[in-house]
């Protein structure tokens, strides 16, 4: 399987060695607008500048890690080109362009599979499936702050000309929250903070949403990013239901800008009315092994067909959210959400 990687940043490069060491596919292009520093595994694959140059090399498959605002273009391009395609999330910076990829993809019968990393993690699918055996409705207390400061700061400035902290990080954990509830969403009120001079005038860099769902349940995310973050309770992962509550109490060791600390599970903890018990879950994937199985699903769903209906409306669902706490964050109003 021909593979074009677009974008080759932090999640970019990832998921080209992932491509680089699976045995069904074939690296034809790297794409990045500037001179990248590469590992030595990718370093004799094809460059290119620009993504038309890249698509020319008729990819059976495009895997997009570029800034927010480019992914439903490029999305859109790739799946027109005939290539099946992997967007990294947000699928999109508005629910109209997510809605047009997804309409896209359905017209021309592509796969298109978005970034949700978690989905890929035993642990958290563990997680996820206790919780839903304690049965709802749900509080959901979930947050992950980064103290980022050096290249990972840049980084969070870079991606803040387009997407928010709660908009960028948000859609994994309100995803979460979606597949352990299967509530729709009614209502969404959020509020944040410009927290430095480094950042557009019109961003912050500090959000928080409240989410209402149809069957009573509630959620709370938090995200934040700078040198001015507390390392304090940065990760919280906290679900309760009237039948007890399901949490990671392991995964928060560590430093908040540590990447492999932002999907650590380490135990599980599952009280219920009638005593505890914990889980351990030894030997979890790193970062680049759940971009493997990221990329691995990716093939595994265009060789057998599988029906991504569910994931794609997911992945607008959990934007729809995000982004309507963005709006309240602006204009100072909770939103009500309508059917999709």
């Amino acid at each position: 399987m021909k593979v074009l990687v677009v974008g080759l940043g932090n999640m970019g490069r990832s998921h080209a060695l992932a491509y680089h060491t699976h045995p069904d596919a074939r690296i034809v292009g790297l794409v990045n607008r500037s001179p990248v520093d590469l590992p030595v595994e990718l370093q004799d694959y094809p460059m290119f500048r620009t993504f038309d140059e890249g698509l020319a090399t008729n990819p059976d498959l495009v895997c997009i890690a570029t800034y927010s605002d480019s992914h439903a273009e490029y999305g859109i391009a790739a799946m027109q080109a005939g290539a099946h395609v992997f967007i990294e999330k947000p699928l999109a910076t508005n629910v109209a362009d997510a809605k047009r990829v997804v309409a896209v993809a359905q017209e021309t019968g592509r796969k298109l599979v978005v970034g949700y990393i978690l989905r890929q993690h035993p642990s958290w699918q563990r997680l996820i499936a206790e919780a839903r055996a304690l049965g709802g409705p749900y509080v959901f207390r979930l947050n992950l702050n980064q103290q980022s400061d050096g290249p990972t700061w840049e980084t969070h400035k870079a991606l803040m000309q387009t997407t928010s902290p709660i908009v960028d990080c948000g859609v994994h954990y309100v995803d979460v929250m979606c597949q352990v509830t299967d509530a729709k969403p009614v209502r969404v009120h959020g509020m944040g903070l410009r927290l430095s001079d480094e950042i557009a005038p019109d961003m912050y860099n500090y959000g928080q949403l409240q989410v209402i769902f149809d069957d009573g349940s509630v959620g709370w995310y938090e995200a934040g990013w700078g040198p001015m973050m507390s390392e304090t309770a940065f990760f919280v992962k906290d679900i309760v239901s009237p039948n007890g509550a399901v949490s990671i109490t392991e995964g928060y060791k560590g430093e908040s800008d540590d990447i492999d600390v932002h999907t650590k599970v380490g135990s599980i903890l599952v009280h219920t009315l009638n005593g505890d018990r914990t889980i351990d879950m030894p030997d979890e994937p790193g970062h680049q092994q759940l971009c493997d199985a990221e990329q691995a699903y990716m093939i595994r769903a265009i060789q057998d067909d599988i029906d991504l209906a569910r994931h794609m409306s997911d992945a607008v669902q959990s934007l729809r959210i995000c982004l309507a706490a963005d709006e309240s964050i602006r204009t100072g109003k909770p939103v009500a959400l309508e059917e999709l």
